[in-house]
């Protein structure tokens, strides 16, 4: 090798070495810091992490009606939009995120990479919202044999449950798993590149009224009661723990944003739309937001008796070596708090 890539090389060893134990350092001090945090009232800013998508809905309607803002009072309100589930984790493993909505699968990571320390989850979010979408000729799972389905993310929840849906029928090495941004998954199908995606809302959607696509599955079909959860509301250990009354009012803005969806649909619909369109650019059109809508529940309720089984899917879809052990990844003492005084059920880690 050439004395100069050998220098190279060497500098890319270093410097990927100095980012490791940087971000090992500040893992280790965020988990000392968060074993040792006390309760400091109102937080000064709360940074919320969120999707554009309409999984996401309870957020984005929070947002857009101002729910989360009135709740919080005096403390700054700091919204960031995510596209994928482990950016906004690497957010929150590296301190500049202090709540965010997020999927299910991407929650889990956040807790593993920490050793169970960064993050807990302190609410439900969404139900439902997911479909396996595909193209005209496809209509049993054994038609996929060949053929490339795509995913939002390597490791995202969609992309663990095609995963584990594809090894229980049989399809793990005969189907091939890529990813793409959901826009880009979009243009493909409708230009026949593609024939198959497991897709969020309103992508799914998206593609069945724009691309043509039908669904062979919804994965609704596979969970009891047709509830699993889609999107969550994670919390950095430390921030929880120094200012729980600020979780708590963002709880209260997310049950207020969810009545709101129920009692008032038009305009929880129109409410996204808004909230899509400043954050994309274009607003859903509403044949699009309708049909998203019919597919999706808001509920807190966090669907905690899932997480094992979502826990060893992660294993059989080949994400993880061995399924994550969940004690202490959930803190619903806010959640319960603010239920009780709203008269509302309260919720178990364990799920029963």
């Amino acid at each position: 090798m050439p004395r100069t890539r050998r220098f190279l090389a060497a500098g890319i060893a270093a410097l990927s070495l100095v980012s490791l134990a940087a971000c090992s350092r500040a893992e280790n001090t965020d988990a000392a810091a968060a074993n040792t945090a006390t309760d400091k009232g109102p937080a000064e800013e709360l940074r919320l992490g969120y999707f554009p998508n309409v999984t996401h809905a309870g957020a984005l309607i929070g947002l857009e009606q101002g729910f989360f803002a009135k709740e919080l009072g005096g403390t700054k309100l700091t919204p960031t939009k995510f596209n994928d589930g482990p950016t906004e984790v690497s957010a929150f493993l590296g301190g500049s995120l202090d709540a965010g909505f997020i999927g299910s699968g991407p929650a889990i990571n956040a807790f593993a990479k920490s050793n169970g320390e960064a993050v807990r989850l302190v609410s439900g979010a969404t139900s439902g919202g997911a479909q396996l979408v595909v193209a005209e000729g496809i209509n049993t799972p054994q038609d996929l044999k060949g053929k490339t389905v795509v995913t939002p993310q390597l490791g995202n929840t969609q992309d663990v449950a095609l995963k584990k849906w594809l090894s229980d029928n049989g399809l793990k090495d005969q189907v091939t798993v890529t990813n793409r941004e959901n826009a880009q998954t979009l243009d493909a199908f409708k230009k026949g590149e593609l024939q198959a995606a497991w897709l969020p809302e309103p992508w799914s959607s998206r593609l069945v009224l724009e691309g043509g696509a039908k669904v062979l599955l919804d994965e609704k079909t596979l969970w009891p009661d047709g509830k699993f959860p889609t999107t969550t509301l994670i919390v950095r250990t430390q921030y929880l723990k120094e200012h729980p009354a600020t979780i708590e009012a963002l709880l209260r803005g997310l049950g207020q944003a969810n009545a709101f969806a129920q009692s008032n649909t038009a305009e929880a619909k129109k409410a996204v739309n808004t909230q899509l369109e400043k954050l994309t650019g274009k607003p859903l059109a509403a044949a699009t937001i309708d049909r998203a809508f019919t597919s999706i529940s808001l509920d807190t309720d966090p669907l905690a008796a899932t997480y094992p089984q979502l826990a060893e899917d992660q294993v059989t879809a080949g994400i993880a070596q061995s399924a994550v052990k969940l004690d202490g990844f959930f803190d619903l003492t806010a959640l319960n708090k603010v239920n009780k005084a709203a008269g509302k059920p309260e919720f178990s880690a364990d799920g029963k």
